[in-house]
């Protein structure tokens, strides 16, 4: 198989004549060098975030789905015992993964199927990438799946385009079953099975999620969603999803406990994340008023 270059022709000329320069015998130190200085000079672009000339919009970092970064690569190097986000022997957490989903269909089905769901990470014992770039797959042998989404000030998504009830909780809960189920693991095979919102206090305090977080309002729309593909999906529908729902733990966590326990273990990080989640804060309200202002003014 021809590499990449290959589709955009010969790299040298010579009096009009095209020439390709014979391949270098070692490639391993460029590409070490090249890695270094390119890390470097986005780590500088990254930085300028927090200048009043950024180079690229501030809420390309600073945003929730970092956040939650930071959070799991500080989790992941100091494991707590029975902790929401704590990575367990020959677990592994994964940021921007996609679900499978069990509400597929072609022709005439085609106009009731959905995608794949995204989720901001996952942690547990699973692989990524066996099917797609993101896509992940429970192993053979797993014990611990945590599913986490993450917000600032947003609310949870609102439906599918063949589906406007199914909103974010319904569909990933749907989305864990059918994990579950092309893996052949029944959920009372894993010790911990989890689907967790992380969100500021404020937010949770105001019931943002609790009404779509409740095992009433995830059954039902995963039930009405099953009754519209007949009876193709209630098998489906018993022998997965309603084990799943009764076995995992849906819930809420706040930015705010989260580094209130970090800090009690590492007070530098604590405060080093702290930071960050108030540049998150900030920025969001001012991209929130910024939006405000322009639906206002009807652009």
């Amino acid at each position: 198989m021809k590499g990449p270059w290959s589709r955009i022709g010969a790299l040298t000329s010579h009096r009009g004549v095209t020439r390709e320069r014979a391949p270098m015998k070692s490639r391993q130190p460029v590409r070490q060098d090249g890695l270094s200085l390119a890390t470097k000079r986005i780590g500088a672009m990254m930085q300028s975030c927090a200048t009043k000339s950024p180079v690229f919009p501030p809420t390309t970092i600073y945003n929730e789905r970092w956040l939650l970064r930071l959070m799991l690569d500080w989790f992941s190097a100091h494991p707590i015992e029975g902790h929401p986000l704590n990575v367990t022997e020959k677990g592994r957490w994964f940021s921007e993964v996609l679900l499978p989903t069990t509400f597929t269909g072609s022709g005439k089905a085609a106009r009731l199927a959905e995608t794949s769901t995204h989720v901001d990470a996952v942690v547990g014992h699973f692989d990524v990438g066996t099917n797609g770039k993101a896509d992940l797959s429970l192993q053979p042998d797993a014990k611990h799946l945590v599913v986490l989404e993450a917000k600032i000030f947003s609310g949870l998504s609102p439906g599918v385009t063949n589906a406007k009830y199914f909103d974010q909780a319904a569909r990933t809960v749907a989305c864990i079953a059918e994990v579950l189920r092309r893996a052949d693991r029944p959920p009372s095979d894993l010790s911990r099975l989890c689907y967790y919102v992380l969100a500021p206090q404020v937010q949770i305090a105001r019931n943002v999620f609790e009404k779509a977080m409740s095992r009433s309002s995830i059954n039902r729309k995963v039930k009405k969603r099953v009754n519209e593909f007949g009876v193709k999906k209630e098998k489906w529908y018993k022998d997965w999803f309603q084990p799943t729902l009764q076995q995992i733990e849906v819930g809420t966590l706040s930015w705010e406990e989260l580094l209130h326990t970090i800090g009690e273990h590492d007070a530098s990080s604590a405060a080093s994340i702290q930071w960050f989640y108030l540049q998150c804060i900030g920025f969001s309200e001012q991209s929130s008023k910024g939006s405000s202002q322009r639906d206002m003014r009807g652009e």
